[in-house]
């Protein structure tokens, strides 16, 4: 007898498939603090494993990976991406100092493909636990006729703790600290939109391989992002004078580092301070714009910019390069910040933050 749920387009038993094929993956970022196994209709996690606190806070972040779907879709290759969603996520929840405890996931297709789900998920779960994150638990929704067969989204939220007194933020800052900046891998998971607006615009399918890139579109564009959680919670508890943390995401790097700067205290970065990735240097020249008109969009090469105090500039730049991450100092931070919240070149606050005032100068080289 057909189930008439599966002539509607949903198979169950895909999905039990898909779980039995990501459950070693999952069950590996399971510490101590997680109660029950995988397919609980909810995820446990014993707050008394995060250890003692004074006063704790918890922190959390949401997000998803945005329009870099359509490259993993293009080139059928999926098991990278859930890296890009723990990077949106978790490295978030560490920009406040806290230490991420547990996510969850969620996934979103037009059909179960057991294979596929199994490669997305695995590829969070490992990246969950290259930051130290208990993957507790997720949902795959099947939505046929709604989604095509092959479409899928994917999102995520994560929960971290921190003391109180140790919150970090822009109240925290002091004329005269220093912006570390910690290199990104590529462009993470911001700005595909234009990406893919790029290469349409030159009749280029993600498929094709392109010279300035060196490589098929898609494949050297789904570089994971990289993960900062782990080297930054190192210095945290190295106890190096961190002020605030912008993890450089949508919006680009004058808008991002505005957010962890207080009210009139200004910062110019000087964009010879460090060398743009050719990526972006290559997607510019397609779109035939330069790198400037960009700083809104990409990170341009800086995934994480750190204030510190300015005596402990140089070990966050050593710590960040032990770790892999090339790192430099990009900045100071100024209390005089622009006369005129119109003073050309110059962004004050993003999304709803009435922050400080950064702008970026100079030549890229």
């Amino acid at each position: 007898m057909t189930d008439p749920y599966a002539s509607a387009g949903v198979d169950t038993e895909a999905g039990d498939r898909a779980v039995e094929l990501m459950k070693v993956a999952v069950s590996r970022t399971h510490g101590p603090g997680v109660l029950g196994g995988v397919g609980g209709f909810a995820g446990l996690f014993d707050l008394s494993a995060a250890g003692s606190y004074a006063k704790p806070l918890l922190a959390t972040s949401t997000d998803g990976v945005g329009t870099k779907i359509a490259l993993a879709q293009a080139v059928d290759k999926h098991d990278t991406i859930g890296q890009d969603l723990v990077g949106m996520v978790v490295d978030d929840i560490v920009v406040v100092g806290a230490k991420p405890l547990f996510m969850t996931d969620y996934i979103a297709c037009g059909r179960v493909v057991p294979e596929r789900i199994a490669d997305i998920v695995r590829g969070i779960a490992e990246a969950c636990a290259a930051t130290g994150t208990a993957l507790v638990g997720g949902e795959t929704a099947e939505h046929p006729g709604v989604m095509q067969p092959d479409d899928y989204d994917i999102a995520g939220a994560a929960v971290g703790i921190v003391e109180a007194d140790a919150v970090l933020g822009a109240e925290r800052v002091r004329a005269g600290d220093h912006v570390v900046a910690m290199a990104s891998s590529g462009l993470h998971s911001n700005g595909f939109s234009l990406v893919r607006h790029i290469l349409a615009q030159r009749g280029i399918a993600l498929t094709d391989r392109v010279d300035e890139l060196g490589g098929v579109a898609a494949e050297v564009l789904l570089e994971p992002t990289r993960l900062y959680t782990l080297p930054l919670l190192g210095m945290l508890e190295q106890g190096l004078g961190i002020r605030s943390i912008s993890h450089v995401t949508g919006g680009g790097i004058a808008a991002n580092l505005a957010r962890v700067l207080p009210q009139g205290m200004a910062v110019e970065i000087d964009r010879r301070g460090w060398q743009v990735p050719a990526v972006f240097d290559a997607l510019a020249q397609l779109g035939g714009f330069p790198l400037t008109q960009a700083e809104g969009t990409w990170n341009l090469g800086l995934g994480m910019l750190v204030v510190v105090d300015e005596a402990d500039a140089a070990a966050v730049v050593a710590a960040s390069e032990h770790a892999g991450i090339a790192a430099m100092t990009v900045g100071r931070v100024d209390a005089a910040g622009p006369a005129s919240p119109d003073a050309v070149g110059w962004v004050q606050g993003a999304k709803g933050v009435d922050g400080g005032a950064v702008r970026l100068t100079g030549t890229y080289r």
